[in-house]
């Protein structure tokens, strides 16, 4: 117990008079008597609903570290902070360091460390930028409270605080660090990955962040970290929130609106976003983080995969059944099956004995291939009988154990090394193992699971050593059992190197690498896809992955025919659309329903693979700027009180409103329509923001094309490298003054650095005073061959007399007067 503290509870004066709501726990580490909460200097205070606001609470002020003077540093100001008596904590740290760094106009940096003792801070890939903002332009001012320590963070335009941490006091530990901060609205987003709403529940809410192999279902740390968030204030502004820690952390939500940070290690690395809109701070998160990834045209294609696939001639099969079916579908899967004893960077010499021509057939035929790799190493074979084992124990590349000797975990093969890979040589025998398995099994990307990362037993076949880091004074939330290994590795878990995945491919194939991984931390978007299990996931966006997508129809459990296709539907409009299947389950690929329900699920792959060139073009504006792909409604309408909270409808970009069957037996979906006009293909709606009930029969996926805007589109075909070919067509939306506005990035759609080296094309798109014109602003020879077959103008307010092209008369148009569309 520190010295002086000052013992209360709610009877002693108005230092404990507080609401309920604005207490901030002072027993997080640990459950207290009323005796063991006063000798820590707090508050006690029983209530009823022991669910909800804490019992043991910090008084109004309460001792902490008292602040110096404020000294300029090359990139801001710093200070030195002091305890004069250690907090209730283990190993409490006295004197810490302050960095305040104006990173940006819009993005303010502050860091609190340990001076006198390296901890693990994490280094993002290609480093944070290096700048000062000028002074004059920021958008924050910053105030620092001296004694007991915090300090609040104002928008300058308004004001408004938006970050407040002078009401709890600032605790830093060895393994414990906590911060409390106010908010400046309830609307709050962001902390994945769970299973929530869009808005996160701030009624005495926790949320644990430690990746692990988890089925998503409620109130569980699941398989990736993302320490953000991003909050709506009351006037459509908006700010962002981002914590660089890479430690267990638990975040304790409540209704003040609060929250209060709590890690298990490293430092506390803040960056604050100041937007002002909610894009423009997605857009300044990725500046830190790194922007996403350009994919390939390929990727963006149907995938289709199942665990129980097993044999190339199973496999074969399902593929031919889908096109001689006309179903698009761009990319086969394999799961562990094709594996020999499960071993990965081998295939079985029975029923995958083929598998490299298969690969070539469906190469061919203009598929791609995918398989599962594991980053489990399995370590029971007999010694020169595996060499991805035997050369990595040469090269000494696996993670060891307290007492020097390598850690076996077990994971699908049985007893399992697992690769370090902040070993250097690490990477380099892993790439050695891709490229040397490439070289007999040409795929065309690799599907990373497992690597949270994932073991069958608790820390090790021979458990963990008892030590604070194993079992540490302090783990969030209950669904770490006391254990942060429960279901990874002693000491903690790690994150796949996806750097030398990448670096593999690309140097073997000399084309843009495909990575598909199920762990994810912050700037995992510059590297790799992710797929997140069942649950809802489009909103992985805000967080700069935008290829990401469920696995349609379900992974786990039988389907139904009117879930999978109301799931195909939605899938349809996942930025990365797989069909993925557990081995026990009843079969789900679209072939083996109805009649109905295959013309429905076709009609849906059909509408996608027309998007394609617009979703590509969605893409590179991701990777060129930092844009979101598929974003929540809040994003485009933030002055919108009603778009706040909807998470049951998206947009791809600006201009594209989808809004998804998600109830058993619905013909009819309660859709909200933001203010606007909007056009559908069966007739246009102005909204003055409000619900509309929409037709939506099994064969119906609601798509509103929002007016002012052109997508360009392309006719589908079984593959995109039979579609790539086809003739594009144009869909104009037309604003209320008759103009309209599109784009279209177009490339190889596979070639590494094309916006980089500047070897693509991009058009943009026009409407206004009766004509629609493309004005090319950069062109490489990759729209040669390709035409403009068609157009559809929306919002026409009268049957045209004529239409030209390139100053011919068109002969083939209609018009239909109860749409307003001209074809």
């Amino acid at each position: 117990m520190h010295d002086g503290s000052v013992k209360c509870n709610i009877s002693r004066g108005s230092e404990c008079a507080m609401a309920p709501e604005s207490r901030f726990d002072c027993g997080r580490d640990k459950l207290l008597s009323q005796s063991e909460c006063e000798d820590r200097g707090c508050c006690y205070a029983p209530l009823l609903d022991s669910a909800g606001p804490p019992w043991c609470f910090y008084p109004r002020v309460y001792p902490g570290y008292k602040m110096g003077p404020l000294i300029p540093t090359p990139r801001g100001q710093g200070a030195t902070l002091t305890r004069a008596s250690p907090s209730y904590l283990p190993k409490d740290i006295s004197t810490l360091r302050l960095d305040d760094i104006q990173e940006t106009a819009d993005c303010f940096h502050l860091t609190l460390k340990d001076p006198s003792s390296q901890r693990y801070e994490v280094h993002l890939p290609g480093g944070v930028p290096q700048s000062k903002a000028n002074t004059q332009s920021v958008l924050y001012t910053t105030e620092y409270q001296s004694d007991p320590f915090g300090f609040m963070v104002r928008r300058k335009s308004n004001g408004r605080v938006i970050m407040n941490t002078t009401v709890a006091p600032l605790l830093f530990a060895d393994q414990y660090l906590q911060l409390s901060i106010t908010l400046a609205s309830s609307f709050v987003s962001g902390l994945g990955e769970h299973y929530t709403s869009l808005l996160l529940d701030l009624n005495w809410t926790s949320l644990t962040l430690w990746n692990r192999d988890m089925a998503p279902h409620a109130d569980a740390n699941l398989y990736g970290s993302h320490p953000f968030y991003i909050v709506q204030e009351e006037d459509g502004l908006a700010h962002g929130v981002f914590l660089l820690n890479s430690n267990a952390i638990e975040v304790i939500l409540q209704p003040t609106p609060a929250l209060t940070w709590v890690s298990t290690g490293g430092i506390l690395d803040f960056y604050i976003f100041l937007g002002p809109d909610p894009q423009s701070v997605i857009r300044q998160y990725l500046q830190i983080i790194g922007y996403p990834m350009m994919p390939s045209y390929w990727s963006l294609g149907f995938h289709l995969c199942r665990w129980g696939y097993t044999t190339t001639n199973t496999t074969r099969k399902v593929a031919q059944s889908m096109h001689d079916e006309n179903f698009p579908m761009d990319v086969q899967w394999n799961d562990l099956d094709y594996a020999n004893k499960r071993r990965v960077f081998t295939f079985d010499p029975w029923r995958f004995g083929d598998l490299p021509e298969m690969v070539e057939e469906f190469h061919k035929r203009g598929m791609k291939y995918i398989l599962i790799l594991d980053p489990g190493i399995s370590s029971s074979s007999t010694p020169g009988m595996y060499p991805p084992f035997d050369d990595g124990l040469k090269r000494d590349v696996f993670i060891k154990n307290a007492t020097g000797q390598i850690l076996i975990g077990k994971v699908w093969p049985g007893p399992t090394a697992f690769p370090d890979f902040t070993n250097p040589d690490t990477r380099q025998w892993w790439e050695d193992c891709i490229r040397d398995f490439h070289s007999k099994v040409p795929v065309d990307g690799l599907w990373i699971d497992m690597n949270e990362p994932a073991s069958f037993v608790q820390g090790s076949v021979e458990g963990c050593p008892d030590s604070d880091l194993e079992n540490p004074p302090y783990t969030p939330s209950n669904t770490f059992k006391n254990y942060v290994h429960v279901a990874v590795l002693c000491g903690g878990g790690f994150i796949l190197g996806f750097v030398p995945i990448l670096s593999a491919l690309l140097k073997i194939r000399r084309k843009r690498p495909f990575v598909l991984s199920r762990s994810s931390f912050p700037g995992i978007g510059r590297f790799s896809g992710v797929w997140t299990g069942d649950n809802w996931n489009v909103f992985l966006n805000l967080f700069g992955v935008p290829l990401v997508g469920a696995d349609i129809c379900g992974f786990g459990g039988n389907t139904t025919e009117e879930l999978c296709v109301r799931w195909m539907q939605l899938g349809a409009f996942y930025p990365f659309m797989r069909n993925h299947n557990d081995k026990p389950n009843a079969a789900q690929e679209p072939y083996v329903f109805g009649q109905r329900a295959q013309a429905a699920m076709r009609s849906a792959l059909y509408l996608r693979y027309s998007l394609l060139p617009f979703l590509y073009t969605l893409f590179h504006h991701a990777h060129a700027s930092a844009e979101t792909v598929a974003r929540p409604l809040f994003m485009e309408f933030p002055n919108d009180p009603n778009s706040r909270t909807i998470d049951k409808q998206f947009l791809w970009g600006s201009s594209l409103l989808i809004s998804p069957v998600l109830e058993q037996g619905a013909v009819e979906l309660a859709a909200y329509l933001p203010p606007a006009t909007w056009y559908s293909l069966h007739n246009p709606f102005y909204s003055k923001g409000q619900f509309l009930l929409l037709p939506a029969p099994l064969d119906t996926i609601n798509v509103h094309v929002r007016e002012g805007h052109i997508i360009p589109q392309q006719e589908p075909a079984l593959t995109t490298t039979a579609s790539r070919n086809n003739p594009f067509f144009l869909t104009v939306a037309l604003s209320a003054g008759g103009w309209a506005r599109g784009d279209l990035f177009w490339d190889d759609g596979e070639s590494v650095d094309t916006f980089e080296m500047q070897n693509y094309c991009y058009v943009i798109f026009s409407a206004e005073q009766s004509q629609v014109v493309s004005n090319p602003l950069k062109l490489n020879g990759a729209l040669d061959s390709l035409v403009l077959g068609g157009l559809q103008v929306f919002g026409v307010p009268s049957p045209p007399r004529y239409i030209l092209a390139n100053g011919e008369k068109v002969r083939d148009f209609t018009y239909r007067t109860d749409t307003k569309v001209s074809f």
